[in-house]
């Protein structure tokens, strides 16, 4: 493998001409939104300085080939420019998906950042071969991992071990990992969860690009502006090489692409980094031998010099003899996959989830497909992480769940929106509802009793204490009404008030009450008018709570005379 790297860049050094040519060539295709290169950017990079600090890859080696040509070599260009056919447009779904997935998100966080999806694409061709062609599983983790050379110091960066072998496998030094190619230091930094499975995997294409593209929006870069473009670059690996590299499969990306299925990408002219242990020590250049003399029954002859070795047949189609894999029938529709009633208390997470099914026109289930899921209407329900949309991949069965959403303080109705990334297919709807939270007991603080005189107030303040199955029960609303009496709700005319209105009529109802972070209310300041007695407040939440709570309005005692001095005689 040393040698594999070492005549990788050895390759590289003399592709330099080549690359500047082909940035040349394609720069006039330049897409809307991207400045074209200045004096001194990607095509000369001879006035950019690279970002401080240890780059992404720890300047790993890359891949050097570069894209084809779509116009004969000009006069003077170089007779060995490495055309690897027009299949290098093409670029394996998942991997394609994860790219404008990472497009779309950056574009939400970090508007300003202008990334585009043809960016990362450029980065993982000359990191990984897109994924070695795009070898990956249905939730977008390569099915062996990606691994660079032992970063050790001998030809590469020398970087002691961050991760204690977790990513990488080595517990001496670091490696690049991943179709990304991050070493685990900088993966602690910046890695994301790009596919909502809850992990951050530096061997998942989904979070893997979401990861490069976020470092290459740091620091408020406009990747429109070349000099950011390049710096940004530059940051990945430090070398002006690398940037010309990056730069002219970005330029290619930009005229055009197309998806392939997974596992047929074209690979690089040098075959992938082996990830099975340490790099071996070079072998010497095997000596020529003649060629053997033809035998009757020849067996297949094996891949030609510089062709990468064709992966074992595991799918319909692949391999000599197998029988062609019948065409994919085109995503149709999505649609409800039984999701059910959706419903929570506010504060609380919904108990069933929003679950939608892809299908083709035969009704057949299309797996790998990348729906969206977005809260739509005047809510501040969100998914974990106060996120408004999650994007996941179908499963097997075609069908894709959201996570669970936590309900917001804004009761009532508003809509989940399911629908298939990339694809102008109707939508489905799942409504949701948010209900008012509730308790079911209300208790009181403190027992003294309630009393006043007739004209004059109370001097107590009353406080209640909401619970729902007997924990406390915040942002709960309660109501206070006088009452006439215990079988009867209907509200006093006499008696204890808070307070007047506008028109000085005595309020003897009290909406909207509700209670603090610890389930407390207090109550305020309660009047008495002159009628005497023990009259009824009773206090109500949504769930069934209820507490009655006596007010006695008396005139106090008269005091007793002092008794008269005996006399004296």
């Amino acid at each position: 493998m040393a040698a594999q790297f070492g005549r990788r860049l050895r390759r590289g050094a003399t592709t330099t001409a080549v690359a500047a040519a082909a940035v040349a060539a394609l720069s006039a295709s330049q897409a809307p939104g991207i400045a074209p290169a200045t004096s001194g950017g990607s095509q000369g990079a001879t006035d950019v300085t690279p970002p401080p600090g240890t780059p992404v890859t720890g300047n790993s080696p890359y891949y050097t080939d570069l894209p084809p040509l779509n116009t004969p070599d000009d006069p003077g260009t170089s007779g060995d420019v490495p055309v690897t056919g027009p299949g290098e447009a093409g670029i394996p779904a998942t991997v394609l998906a994860a790219y404008k997935r990472a497009e779309q998100s950056l574009a939400e966080t970090d508007a300003a950042c202008r990334l585009p999806w043809q960016l990362l694409a450029a980065i993982g061709k000359v990191e990984s071969g897109q994924a070695r062609g795009g070898r990956v599983n249905a939730n977008g983790t390569t099915l062996t991992p990606i691994l660079g050379p032992v970063l050790n110091g001998v030809g590469f960066a020398n970087i002691s071990d961050t991760d204690n072998g977790a990513y990488d496998g080595d517990t001496v030094h670091d490696r690049a990992v991943g179709p990304m190619q991050f070493i685990p230091s900088t993966w602690a930094t910046w890695g994301q969860d790009g596919n909502g499975d809850g992990r951050k995997d530096p061997n998942n294409i989904y979070d893997a690009a979401l990861a490069a593209g976020r470092y290459l929006c740091a620091g408020g870069r406009d990747l429109t502006v070349q000099d950011d473009l390049d710096k940004a670059i530059l940051g990945y690996n430090h070398s002006r090489e690398y940037l010309r590299t990056v730069m002219s499969w970005f330029e290619y990306y930009k005229r055009g692409t197309h998806e392939v299925p997974d596992g047929t990408g074209v690979l690089p002219v040098d075959d992938a980094p082996d990830s099975a242990g340490p790099q071996p020590t070079p072998d010497p250049k095997p000596k020529p031998k003649p060629k053997p003399k033809p035998k009757p029954k020849p067996k297949p002859s094996p891949s030609q010099p510089g062709t990468p070795p064709s992966p074992a047949p595991s799918q319909p189609g692949e391999g000599p003899g197998a029988t062609p894999a019948p065409t994919p029938v085109p995503v149709s529709r999505i649609e409800d996959a039984g999701t059910g009633r959706m419903t929570a208390t506010a504060g609380q997470d919904f108990t069933v989830r929003a679950k939608a099914r892809v299908e083709n026109s035969r009704g057949e289930a299309v797996p790998r497909q990348a729906v969206r899921f977005t809260v739509i209407g005047d809510t501040d329900t969100r998914f974990p992480d106060g996120a408004t949309s999650v994007l996941l991949l179908t499963g097997a069965d075609g069908t894709a769940t959201a996570p669970a959403l936590r309900a917001g303080e804004r009761t009532g109705t508003f809509t989940v929106r399911a629908t298939v990334e990339g694809r102008t297919l109707a939508p489905v709807d799942f409504i949701a509802t948010v209900t008012q939270r509730v308790a079911d007991t209300i208790v009181r603080i403190g027992s003294d009793a309630q009393t006043a005189e007739p004209g004059g107030e109370f001097a107590d303040a009353i406080q209640v204490k909401a619970t729902c199955r007997g924990a406390a029960a915040p942002g709960v609303e309660m109501t206070a009404t006088m009452i006439t009496s215990d079988e009867s709700a209907a509200v006093n005319s006499k008696g204890p008030y808070f307070g007047k209105d506008a028109d000085g009529n005595p309020i003897r109802t009290l909406t909207g009450l509700k209670t603090d972070a610890n389930g407390l209310v207090t109550l305020p300041k309660i009047y008495a008018d002159d009628n005497q007695g023990t009259f009824r407040l009773r206090l109500t939440t949504p769930g069934g709570g209820s507490l009655d709570i006596d007010l006695q309005v008396v005139v106090p005692a008269e005091p007793s005379p002092d008794p008269s001095p005996s006399s004296t005689g």
